[in-house]
């Protein structure tokens, strides 16, 4: 007798469910089709003051005055500030912020500017410039050139200096 009891609690259980679900599954599709003829909210307009469109401007760092703009491979660009051929320190300008690198000595005779504690690195030879990131081990840019450069100069390194006046690699005697 309970065998049979407990079949039938299971069955009318059973029955139930799908009723259940049938019309769980109706509600469903009808809100999902009132949602669909509703007009959508009004939209709240925020009025935004004078004040924190100059403190979002200040955030970014503009270009610096002077700087010569590399254009890169993929739309991409970078400023720079300084000059190659003599100075310790360059400044690059990079999504609309300023980090001044200094330069690194190479055996290679490219043009290296790296900073340890922003993690920039730029590398510039005769034909490029490429712009890395030491954080996510990354090229932010390639292939970049300056104006002067894409009509076929050579890039204004300390390398292509010394090329031009062989003076400078003559040991002072």
């Amino acid at each position: 007798m309970n065998k049979l009891l407990i079949a039938a609690i299971v069955g009318t259980l059973a029955t139930t469910s799908v009723f259940v679900s049938a019309d769980a599954f109706a509600a469903t599709t009808e809100s999902g089709a009132s949602k669909a003829k509703r007009p959508a909210p009004a939209r709240r307009i925020i009025k935004r003051s004078p004040k924190a469109a100059a403190a979002a401007a200040a955030k970014t760092d503009p270009v610096p005055e002077g700087a010569v703009k590399w254009a890169c491979k993929d739309g991409l660009a970078f400023y720079l500030k300084g000059d190659m051929k003599r100075d310790a320190i360059v400044t690059v300008n990079w999504a609309k912020k300023d980090y001044k690198l200094p330069r690194q000595d190479t055996t290679t005779g490219a043009d290296r500017f790296h900073d340890s504690a922003t993690g920039m690195d730029l590398v510039v030879i005769p034909t490029k410039a490429m712009l890395f990131s030491d954080k996510d081990s990354s090229r932010l840019a390639d292939e970049c050139m300056t104006s002067e450069m894409a009509a076929g100069a050579a890039a204004p390194t300390q390398s292509e200096a010394l090329k031009q006046n062989p003076l400078l690699l003559k040991p002072a005697e």
